[in-house]
């Protein structure tokens, strides 16, 4: 395996061990669907700490995102991975959370602004490129939850509210993509199809639509927040050991870095379906 690819294991490996043992403490504290909420910005560092890797081993293939007005598109690459890996270490050891929160929202909303939004006139009639842009726009929404749900005030309500609300629509969105393109990969519907291999795959992807749907449309009543956004997210969270972790094996002597990013976005997409329910009340 390359480089790329044994960083990317390795950091998200590191993540992910750190933050379930520091997470003890509060995941002891916590009881009913907080345990489960609880580990929403410990799993939200895995994909951060995958990526962060990503941009520093493979950064001369990434600067081409870069948009071309911009300058130094190199330096530009770099600085995204230390801001990710920034935020991934923030959120492994509980601290400053409520500032990397706030930040890294702001960073994929940037994304959203310099990258996306630019393409938008050429790519208007293309589903991946909708898909795409509204998976940074949850994932800044995610982030916009959770350092919501640690201001106060005004800012917190707007900020919890407005979050939440894009998660939910983004969750009924691809939802309903499950059932247009059902012999896609199920969660984040990208252009990827099932593995002919994978056992039941269009049931699977049938299910994961349903459970978008169902829950996006809980999402948008608060009192629902709290467990609608723990069991939604703990099932996309097997989604991504149990369907993606195969797909990576598989793909680990073939296009190894795909399978990879796969697993770090689905879990990326699933941790923030858990950090919409940050802020909500027990019901």
């Amino acid at each position: 395996m390359s480089v790329e690819v044994w960083g990317m294991i390795c950091a998200g490996t590191a993540a992910l061990l750190a933050g379930l043992v520091l997470v003890r403490p509060r995941f002891r504290a916590t009881t009913g669907v907080g345990k489960i909420l609880v580990l929403g910005p410990a799993l939200e560092a895995v994909p951060l700490a995958i990526f962060a890797a990503e941009h520093f081993t493979a950064a001369h293939d990434l600067m081409g995102i870069v948009p071309k007005w911009l300058p130094g598109p190199l330096f530009w690459t770099y600085f995204v991975g230390a801001a990710l890996l920034a935020a991934a270490l923030s959120f492994v050891a509980g601290r400053c959370v409520r500032w990397s929160a706030t930040l890294l929202a702001l960073l994929f909303l940037i994304i959203v602004a310099t990258v996306d939004l630019p393409n938008l006139p050429a790519n208007v009639h293309d589903r991946l490129f909708w898909t795409l842009t509204v998976r940074e726009t949850c994932f800044a929404s995610g982030a916009m939850v959770l350092a919501g749900s640690l201001w106060q005030g005004i800012i917190r309500t707007a900020l919890t509210a407005i979050g939440r609300t894009i998660v939910a629509a983004v969750m009924v969105f691809y939802g309903i993509e499950h059932f247009f393109f059902p012999h896609n990969v199920p969660g984040v519907p990208l252009e990827k199809l099932t593995p002919p291999w994978m056992p039941a795959g269009t049931a699977i992807t049938d299910f994961i639509g349903i459970v978008l749907i169902a829950g996006g449309v809980a999402l948008f009543f608060r009192r629902a927040a709290r467990t609608t956004a723990a069991w939604c997210g703990a099932i996309l969270v097997a989604l991504t050991a149990l369907y993606y972790g195969a797909i990576m094996v598989a793909q680990l002597h073939g296009d190894a870095v795909e399978g990879v990013n796969y697993v770090g976005d689905t879990l990326l997409f699933a941790s923030t379906v858990l950090l919409a329910g940050s802020g909500s009340e027990p019901e």
